[in-house]
């Protein structure tokens, strides 16, 4: 695909992808097939990576990691054209004048695109242990974040849900399908209604009571020490449930911004942010999970390519 200029004589990529991750590297994918000359901009911070196995992407029925998944997008995508590049992008911005988007890189470089796809992800906002290995403690399962990923593979076991408010009640409330064990423990001291309480304790779930003091990872277990108790209490798997931050920080340069909760708009792969920018993955409102952001990758990429065709004055541009 030869390389298109913008009115400075820079070299002009049809879509620069931010992220990648499934739904950014699916998006590259789409794209590169489509024909656009795609760049994809990521920092080596997908949440996938981390992800030690998951069971129900499809097509994967014996499960597959993160860091696995990943580096087969890359590879797929790459093969039909797409480049990708570790670099951290510190600000977006848009020229009408040129009629395109600059992507401002912390090595004092600059890229343009005629269209973008922010598939940037999240942060998960993680438990500390007092003792013992994190990662391992996930590796092993003593420690999971995605209950709706792998609470199936966890079903029978002892489980407890580190959350305060209405979110980690929900959680141990869905858990509950999977076990006859679930334990409610407070990050700092539980923040439910009387009428939420009486959910949990109807369905069985243990609600403590006191403070959290540590937690720590021992034996494949986690322990929990928690204020008046002599011993800590041990579980088989504990699920944090203390969010996430979204990584929208870059609509700021577009004049853009997320919802309440900093999230882009959950239709953001079929509704344009603004003409020619799109948005995928869990940086959208909604469902975090690999499936979802793939389905969003390929429909953002299909939508910029149609916007693009568009632009370049083909009339009968498809309607996919």
């Amino acid at each position: 695909m030869p390389a298109r200029r913008n009115a400075s004589g820079e070299s002009l990529y049809d879509a620069l992808v931010i992220g990648a991750g499934p739904a950014g590297l699916t998006a590259a994918l789409y794209l590169a097939r489509y024909r656009r000359r795609t760049l994809v901009l990521h920092d080596g911070r997908s949440r996938a990576l981390g992800a030690p196995m998951a069971w129900n992407v499809p097509g994967f029925p014996d499960g597959i990691s993160g860091a696995d998944l990943v580096a087969r997008l890359t590879e797929q995508a790459g093969r039909y054209g797409a480049e990708i590049e570790l670099a951290r992008v510190v600000c977006l911005s848009a020229s009408a004048e040129s009629a395109s988007f600059a992507a401002d890189l912390d090595d004092g470089r600059r890229l343009s695109a005629r269209g973008l796809v922010l598939a940037s992800g999240v942060i998960t906002n993680k438990a500390v242990l007092d003792s013992g290995n994190h990662d391992a403690a996930v590796r092993n399962g003593a420690l999971r974040y995605c209950p709706i990923c792998d609470g199936y593979e966890h079903r029978g076991r002892k489980i407890a849900v580190l959350g305060s408010d209405l979110h980690g009640a929900a959680e141990a409330m869905f858990l509950r399908q999977y076990t006859d064990d679930v334990t409610l423990i407070p990050k700092w001291q539980v923040e439910l209604t009387s009428g939420q309480r009486a959910e949990l304790l109807a369905s069985d779930v243990k609600i403590e009571e006191r403070q959290l003091l540590r937690l720590a990872h021992r034996g494949g277990r986690i322990e929990v020490k928690l204020g008046g108790a002599e011993n800590a209490l041990c579980f088989d798997t504990l699920y944090p449930a203390l969010g996430s931050q979204p990584r929208s920080e870059l609509l700021a340069g577009l004049g853009l911004e997320g919802d309440a909760d900093r999230c882009l708009p959950a239709d953001a792969f079929a509704e344009p942010l603004m003409p020619g920018v799109y948005g995928a993955g869990d940086v959208l409102a909604g469902l975090d999970q690999i499936s979802t952001a793939t389905g969003h990758g390929a429909a953002a990429a299909t939508r910029l390519h149609n916007w693009l065709r568009g632009v370049e004055g083909h009339v009968m541009a498809d309607q996919h």
